[in-house]
């Protein structure tokens, strides 16, 4: 197993059919992240697993023992393949790491360390899920300031560029480059600034605008967040401070990244994650409307579910499963398969059928112009895409 940079001695052990990360550390060290990381689940967040620590008490170390994260990719092995041209698909990744850190701040938890070599990617739908690996630094708080959630963005960037300049200058990148890495790692902030100022904002709408507040959660729900709650307070009135009467301030509750996969398992009992539900809600409701058609009346939308795991879905997963040779999620390739062939039906101006996507997706054959949305599909499969052989990784305690 590749290795990443760390500060200290990392392994990898296959054992009771599966595989265990394994970081010698300080004793205090691994306790304190061990506990941090055993929070950080409780909370729901995306971050690695722990399964335990074991304190040498000979010599004051300890081992920090994780669950490896299945089907997750380094940023070194993802950037040396996706040159710094490629932007729309490198801006995957760090509105990864964006989505991340707002988890993190909005949950109270002060990274410290945020960078790539922290991070691991991994696909959900057509989506990258950024995922912490080493919470060494992390800080738990019923709260964060606005100081506390600036201090660890401007680490991030400055992490972040450090991460960048070297595997540019590991491909041999040309100095003109620079200009353009420094503004992606100031972009990473930049775009965890507007999704925090979404969830967080508290705009001024007029007294019975129905369609503001539809509108705003509408927006929420699609990147993702469930609404808990919503509030209409009236803003303040003239000199005497009576309340005005044709304005009001909503302010919006939200809950985890969750929504989309929250409904599916509601009406399917599937557990995936927040990008392929996306995607299979929609697979469900064109199910449904096509069920509508043959039958001359409406479906309820449990009912056509019920029929949808059935008759669609599973075969589905398995064709799309079997087409890539077994590799990667199963729930992943389905949703590629789907993608795969509204590509090609766009191409073709008709709907082309499962064959011809089956077939397109074993050989990789998907419409060239078209992968804004299917970069990263090698990612759950075998590769990623050649551009330029793979260098060796660094080991991490050489």
């Amino acid at each position: 197993m590749p290795v990443g940079p760390s500060r200290h001695l990392v392994r990898f052990v296959d054992a009771d059919d599966e595989l265990w990360a394994l970081k010698e550390l300080p004793r205090r060290t691994a306790l304190r992240e061990y506990e941090a990381l055993r929070r950080l689940e409780a909370l729901a967040l995306a971050a690695v697993r722990t399964a335990g620590v074991v304190v040498q008490p000979r010599d004051d170390n300890a081992i920090l023992v994780t669950r490896f994260l299945q089907r997750s990719w380094q940023y070194r092995r993802l950037l040396m393949r996706v040159p710094a041209s490629m932007t729309v698909h490198r801006q995957r990744l760090f509105d990864a790491m964006a989505v991340l850190l707002v988890d993190l701040h909005r949950n109270g938890v002060y990274w410290g360390d945020c960078s790539l070599a922290n991070t691991l990617f991994m696909r959900d739908g057509q989506v990258i899920q950024a995922w912490l690996v080493d919470a060494e630094t992390a800080e738990l708080h019923p709260s964060l300031s606005d100081g506390q959630r600036r201090h660890d963005l401007d680490i991030m960037v400055e992490n972040v560029t450090g991460g960048l300049l070297d595997v540019a200058a590991r491909r041999d990148e040309p100095p003109e480059a620079i200009p353009a890495i420094l503004s992606e790692a100031q972009g990473i902030a930049d775009r965890y600034d507007q999704l925090w100022l979404l969830l967080h904002d508290e705009p001024v709408i007029g007294v019975g605008d129905a369609r503001a507040v539809e509108r705003r959660i509408r927006k929420l729900n699609e990147i993702g967040f469930a609404v808990d709650e919503v509030h209409l307070e009236a803003t303040g009135g003239g000199a005497d401070g009576e309340a005005g009467g044709d304005s009001l301030r909503m302010k919006v509750a939200v809950a985890g990244r969750s929504f989309h996969s929250e409904q599916l398992h509601a009406l399917t009992g599937l557990d995936v994650g927040e990008g392929q539900a996306t995607i299979l809600l929609n697979d469900l409701r064109s199910h449904q409307a096509l069920m509508c058609r043959e039958l001359g009346h409406e479906v309820a939308e449990a009912v056509a579910a019920r029929h949808w795991v059935l008759d669609v879905f599973t075969p589905g997963v398995e064709r799309a499963h079997t087409a890539l040779a077994g590799f990667g999620d199963p729930t992943q390739a389905y949703c590629d398969l789907l993608e795969v062939r509204w590509l090609l039906s766009e191409e073709a101006g008709t709907d082309v059928g499962d064959d011809p996507a089956l077939e397109a997706l074993a050989t990789r054959g998907v419409p060239a112009d078209s992968a804004a949305t299917l970069s990263f599909v090698d990612m759950s499969t075998r590769e990623m895409p050649a551009i330029g052989p793979l260098p060796p990784e660094p080991r991490a305690d050489a």
